[in-house]
């Protein structure tokens, strides 16, 4: 998509969907269930209005409502905005309760990053995730937010499990409770190039995980301050660093 193929004779549309696509002018996307049903029922959208869809890969475009009340379709027609890259970055954190596990796929997806990964550490107590669900959290999260990248939803795995297949040219943020030189500043002095970042359990790392992450030359150990922050508190300030430091703000 050329900066000339763009769609610069109407305000970008304020409703956006996240659809598999094609994106091609003239495509005809026929929207989930749940999709068309906030389209036409919650929305309340008149056949012919825009609406803005994206699917990750090929920008956002301008498409129309069209079909009928019962089987909607959306008409792709214009693009609006290029395809922007995921930054560099995977967010790997220990399950939480329910919801708070979703706020955190949530809040990494407003913030950016290309992946999410559950780790399970030993004192992780809520081992079970849903990934169907994390997935639709970013989902939803990228259309509030006017992202155009969804992070892919891996499947948990055990911590050291995770740390032993890792390509050490990715470096890993470890935040630990238990102190460290400040992110801010170990980011700064690491400097740019593929990172991830490592978020414990309630509780924190237990002495033999810390151990572990302690002999690897690609983690780097550091802390978000002297207040013992919740979970999805510490993965929203760790990722807010990141992008202070290392991603232009």
């Amino acid at each position: 998509m050329s900066l000339d193929d763009l769609d610069v004779g109407e305000a970008a549309p304020r409703r956006r969907l996240h659809v598999e696509g094609p994106l091609a002018p003239g495509a005809e996307i026929t929207p989930e269930a749940g999709q068309a049903h906030w389209l036409v029922n919650v929305m309340r959208l008149a056949p012919g209005e825009a609406v803005a869809v994206f699917d990750g890969r090929n920008g956002e475009w301008r498409a129309r409502l069209a079909g009928t009340r019962k089987r909607p379709v959306l008409a792709v027609e214009s693009p609006l905005r290029p395809q922007e890259p995921a930054p560099d970055l995977w967010l790997l954190f220990a399950p939480i309760k329910g919801a708070r596990t979703e706020l955190i796929a949530e809040k990494a997806t407003e913030l950016g990053v290309a992946r999410l990964m559950p780790v399970i550490t030993r004192r992780t107590a809520h081992p079970r995730v849903n990934l169907s669900r994390l997935h639709a959290n970013a989902v939803e999260a990228a259309e509030q937010c006017g992202g155009l990248v969804v992070p892919e939803v891996v499947a948990a795995q055990p911590l050291p499990d995770v740390l032993g297949g890792w390509d050490p040219a990715r470096r890993l943020l470890f935040c630990d409770e238990e102190g460290g030189p400040p992110a801010l500043e170990a980011l700064n002095r690491s400097g740019p190039g593929p990172w991830a970042i490592l978020i414990g359990p309630e509780g924190g790392f237990d002495a033999d995980e810390r151990a572990l992450l302690a002999r690897l030359d690609f983690a780097v150990r550091a802390s978000l301050g002297r207040r013992v922050l919740r979970a999805e508190t510490a993965a929203t300030a760790a990722l807010a660093l990141w992008h202070a430091a290392l991603n232009g703000g």
